[in-house]
């Protein structure tokens, strides 16, 4: 079958974004997504996975209707080419990622891993959601055929356990934005390393990352796993290899940038040439494209006034939330005593709605909205916002002191 070009691909998926109705510009956010992915294994999906997207993003059939298209497609198909194994592994995955991003849910735990394994390769892999038996290596482009070292079989679900264990109990309070993606590239680099399947590794850490993203307030925008998923994996490499003999040490760097551009909208070239360990002259220098300076630059620190929105908010209620809330965890009373209100209702839907809504806020128990102890508390985003709030009105401070 004609495969179609990336462009077609991501065309008529742009259409749905960018014109469809809310529940369609979702659908065809989290499908681009899942065709994207395909790319760290080198993999394209089929035209017919194309066809049955759209029809899914119209709303023509559901999710599950998708998936049974395609089992019926692959099982009733006689005449074969030597594509027709990649092409069905990247059906079936990209239909299954694209049920767990629409799906609002999330198991974050060592078993909530090993589990999305299971979802994500559900029918492709008959290893799906089993943790390897066996000690692995894997060539790599970018270290010109070298092997990350990965974690011996028999510590993993040790391993994985203790990662998550360590990122629930780190607190985001009061860092800057680069300690934060520091903290982040550093977490999911971790979790990429311990390499816990047999295969399918970095489409589980993204698809997990994705979530795990979503769970702590950000609202991101998934275009880059979709457009550089093969720069993700190579970032991940590269943040895991050490060479001394020949002079390389690990550089987490390359996955920074991919997360700069991800949360603080910053434009980082990511192109893969960047990371091979011996670049040409050319290529041995990573830009940073200014949006606004039109110029590239080769530094870690935040830039552009864009880098600014995505921890800003115009709405005077929100921030006055965010500075009440704090480090605390708070009641709906205690909120609205704080803010001296009166009327539950008006401030529900003037403080606390739309800063749940913006990912600045989320409640202690997400499953039980009426669970009787349910307090309140700033995300991981959240955190950022009242970090910047604090910054912009230091200078205000300073002025007044020397004033009086």
């Amino acid at each position: 079958m004609r495969q179609m070009t990336k462009e077609q691909k991501y065309l008529d998926f742009d259409q749905y974004i960018r014109q469809g109705e809310p529940a369609q510009k979702d659908k065809a956010e989290a499908w681009r997504v899942a065709i994207g992915l395909q790319a760290v294994d080198g993999l394209k999906t089929s035209e017919y996975l194309q066809l049955t997207a759209r029809r899914n993003i119209e709303g023509d059939i559901t999710i599950d209707e998708a998936r049974d298209l395609l089992q019926q497609y692959y099982t009733t198909r006689t005449a074969r080419n030597r594509g027709d194994t990649d092409n069905e592994e990247a059906d079936k995955v990209s239909v299954n990622i694209t049920k767990i991003l629409s799906s609002g849910t999330f198991d974050f735990s060592a078993n909530g891993i090993i589990s999305l394994h299971r979802r994500i390769f559900d029918g492709v892999f008959k290893h799906a959601g089993r943790v390897r038996d066996y000690d692995i290596s894997k060539k790599e482009w970018v270290l010109e055929g070298a092997s990350v070292s990965y974690l011996n079989w028999e510590d993993l679900h040790r391993a994985l356990e203790y990662d998550i264990a360590q990122e629930r109990a780190y607190s985001y309070k009061g860092i800057s934005r680069d300690e934060m993606i520091a903290h982040l590239t550093s977490f999911v680099s971790g979790i990429w390393q311990i390499h816990a399947f047999c295969e399918g590794n970095t489409r589980t850490t993204a698809v997990f990352t994705i979530q795990y993203l979503r769970s702590v307030g950000f609202d991101i925008n998934n275009e880059l796993f979709a457009n550089h998923s093969w720069y993700f994996h190579n970032a991940l490499v590269r943040a895991n290899y050490k060479n001394l003999v020949k002079g390389i040490d690990y550089s987490p760097v390359y996955l920074e940038r991919f997360f700069r551009n991800l949360l603080l909208g910053e434009h980082w070239d990511l192109r893969n040439r960047y990371l091979h360990i011996h670049p040409s002259p050319e290529w041995s220098i990573q830009p940073e494209l200014s949006s606004s300076a039109g110029q590239a630059q080769d530094k870690l620190g935040t830039s552009t006034g864009q880098v600014q929105d995505k921890f800003h908010t115009d709405n005077p209620n929100i921030a006055t939330l965010i500075r009440i809330v704090g480090d605390n965890e708070l009641s709906v009373k205690e909120m609205m005593e704080r803010i001296r209100l009166t009327g539950r209702d008006n401030f529900l839907k003037v403080y606390l709605s739309p800063s749940i809504n913006a990912g600045f806020i989320r409640p202690l128990y997400p499953d039980s909205p009426r669970h009787p102890r349910q307090k309140y508390l700033l995300t991981a985003k959240g955190m950022m916002l009242l970090q910047a709030l604090i910054k912009k009105e230091a200078p205000n401070l300073n002025t007044m002191i020397e004033i009086q």
